[in-house]
């Protein structure tokens, strides 16, 4: 099973490449190595051996017509080879053809050997090592001496002398199975092995934190993708690894904060649709009480009453339809899809505008609205028209909550290359620890001022909204039973 789950990782695969790649490097390594040591002591024993069949050469009575003295020759070749028996010796005619040799007749295999290695062997630029035909074998090869005889270009024969004949291959295979050539083969393996082995620790260390990664990765999959990774500390020089971690530890700060917003988000959808479930149905209520009631008691209502009841259902219609409005302009503006028609006009004249808008309500309540604006009228660069909406909700929810006798007051100042609002009330004031939710949808102070209102919490929502949209916010200051103060800034077109 542990080697099963090794063999998944990527160390496993990894292991096993590098395991068949020493293997392979192992095998190719002993091959040349042999085959180099082979041909090097090849080329030795020829250069070494280079003059000696020009010595023994000189020693063979010369030949006469193609032919030689095969007893003498015996003779010579019989006392060379007590003195040397590792070479075989062979006299060739200008052909190529075997005359008389030094080894036993029932082993030489061919009548005659290739001339063109000797030929290249008799070149002073030659390069060794040279093979030429083994006459012991019909298809083997030797490193060999050669000579001509006589020495000139158009010799009768010649002087044929392998240097490894079967004496030589005994020796050879004795070598190969010693001590010296053990302890060569057993040390390179030892290498290479050390070698398999520090490249698995490195692979370890390597693989280590892609390890550590793939389990941080894991455990934010099996946390549902809500708990932020731990943060990976940044490498001095990093690498692909370092890169990729810090990639994913923002990646996944996203993804949890972007579930978050989604939870959020799917909380807020839960308590709007029970706030507008429970708005709707109070007015929508109201009105099919007084209409069913006009229905059943026509007759018997006089034409007051019945005109009372039909204003009773108009007011909570008209409430019915400005809260499913703000629904739409605030659905609107949240979905992102509102584009903003920007131009150039003197704030301090739009707020005059709508000021002058809510005075007959602001007498009718016994409230004084105050607007007090510079001479100098800065300039903004925005959307006229939903920044009327931002006041007017601003100057309609100061009203509301502002008692007969109170003051509304709007104003106008510069602060460097900004123009800020302020709208001020001495109403009621707003407890401390509702400001942070003043500006959420549905969100009411009745139940802790003692108001009634037939607002339905959309119009600050809908303000802040805006104000986002321009690139500015809205800050709220209050005091309980002092009164509240709304602002925000707007940068000034220099243009």
């Amino acid at each position: 099973m542990l080697l099963a789950s090794v063999k998944n990782t990527l160390y496993g695969k990894l292991a096993a490449v590098l395991l068949g790649l020493f293997c392979l490097v192992s095998i190719l390594f002993l091959t040349i190595a042999r085959f180099s040591v082979e041909m090097y002591q090849l080329e030795i024993a020829q250069k070494l051996n280079r003059d000696l069949a020009s010595h023994i050469a000189s020693e063979i009575p010369p030949m006469q017509g193609g032919r030689a003295n095969k007893k003498a020759l015996y003779d010579i070749f019989h006392q060379i080879m007590i003195v040397n028996p590792s070479i075989e010796i062979y006299l060739l005619d200008a052909q190529g053809r075997i005359l008389a040799f030094s080894a036993p007749p029932e082993k030489v295999k061919r009548q005659s050997v290739a001339l063109s290695p000797i030929e290249e062997f008799l070149r002073h630029d030659a390069e060794f090592p040279i093979v030429g035909d083994d006459p012991r074998r019909i298809a083997g090869s030797k490193i060999f001496s050669a000579a001509a005889i006589p020495a000139r270009a158009q010799p009768d024969g010649y002087l044929y002398i392998i240097l490894g004949g079967e004496e030589y291959d005994s020796i050879v295979q004795r070598v190969q199975g010693s001590y010296i050539l053990k302890l060569g083969v057993s040390a390179v393996l030892a290498i290479l092995l050390f070698a398999l082995l520090a490249g698995l620790m490195l692979f370890t260390l390597l693989t280590r934190r892609l390890s550590r990664l793939t389990a941080t990765v894991e455990s934010f999959r099996q946390n549902d993708f809500i708990h932020e990774p731990p943060i990976f500390k940044n490498a001095r020089h990093p690498d692909e690894i370092d890169r990729l971690g810090q990639a994913f530890h923002q990646m996944s700060a996203r993804i949890a904060q972007q579930l978050q917003r989604l939870r959020d988000t799917d909380k807020l959808r839960r308590e709007l649709v029970a706030n507008i479930s429970h708005d709707l149905r109070t007015p929508l209520a109201s009105i099919q009480g007084y209409l069913e009631t006009l229905l059943l008691k026509h007759d018997s209502l006089t034409p007051e009453e019945r005109r009372h009841y039909l204003e009773i259902a108009g007011k909570h219609s008209e409430r019915l339809g400005k809260l499913v409005a703000e629904l739409f302009e605030l659905a609107k503006l949240e979905s992102n899809e509102i584009q903003l028609h920007r131009e150039r006009f003197p704030i301090a004249e739009l707020i005059q505008d709508v000021a002058q808008e809510f005075h007959l309500a602001a007498e009718k309540k016994k409230i004084n609205l105050e607007v007090r604006l510079q001479e100098n009228s800065p300039v903004v660069f925005a959307d006229i028209g939903l920044l009327a909406r931002v006041f007017a909700n601003l100057i309609e929810n100061a009203l509301r909550y502002t008692p007969a006798g109170g003051t509304v007051r709007l104003s106008l100042s510069v602060e460097e290359d900004k123009v800020c609002v302020r709208l001020s009330d001495t109403g009621c004031g707003i407890p401390p620890e509702e400001i942070p939710y003043i500006f959420d949808r549905f969100h009411r102070l009745e139940k802790n001022t003692g108001t009634s209102s037939d607002g339905a919490g959309l119009g600050l929502a809908i303000a802040k909204r805006i104000l986002e949209l321009h690139g500015s916010a809205i800050e709220a200051d209050s005091t309980v039973n002092a009164g509240t103060t709304f602002s925000f800034q707007l940068p000034i077109d220099k243009t």
